[in-house]
């Protein structure tokens, strides 16, 4: 049921951006909303507080969010506080996200490596999974040293292991079933 509400919401809200031609910026005021749901965990103490009078979390909204946003996000963000869903804003938000991703035929890509690479060859990657998807790409970096070298992309739901770890493993393996 929980899924349902963040689908709605989002639709919803994808379909006025759509309407309005303000997808582009209510794209960027929904990134920067989920990105401070995900760092910073007063935000979402304050979004799940039965403490906290609905009317007051509308007030507090009003007052993170007021000039930082577009109105309509601000508007947006109320009335899901007023219904009593603001817990669910960050699954709307990521919900709305991928509804403009699918939109704008975007693919999301996590590239891991052992370390840190420069943003040239980022940016050749990111052109060379775009060249073989047919899609936009939205690349982003982690950096795992256990992997020793090598990369692990993952484009949506499948992922290319290229990394030495993985490689040891197998080698590893082969080497067992031998004996």
């Amino acid at each position: 049921m929980d899924s349902l509400i963040r689908v709605r919401y989002a639709k919803a809200f994808f379909q006025t951006a759509k309407e309005k031609k303000l997808l582009g910026e209510l794209k960027s005021d929904i990134e920067s909303i989920l990105a401070i749901c995900t760092n910073t965990p007063e935000f979402i103490g304050l979004l799940h507080s039965p403490v906290v009078k609905t009317k007051q979390k509308s007030e507090l909204i009003n007052r993170i969010f007021k000039g930082q946003v577009n109105d309509l996000t601000l508007n947006f963000l109320v009335l899901i506080t007023e219904n009593k869903r603001e817990a669910e804003i960050p699954g709307i938000c990521r919900n709305f996200l991928e509804l403009t991703r699918k939109d704008q035929n975007i693919k999301t890509a996590t590239l891991t490596t052992a370390t840190e690479i420069n943003s040239n060859t980022i940016e050749k990657i990111r052109q060379i999974i775009e060249k073989e998807t047919g899609a936009g790409i939205e690349l982003s970096t982690q950096i795992k040293p256990e992997l020793i070298g090598g990369m692990i992309l993952r484009v949506d739901d499948k992922q290319y292991d290229a990394s030495v770890a993985t490689q040891l493993k197998k080698i590893r393996q082969q080497l067992l079933e031998q004996n």
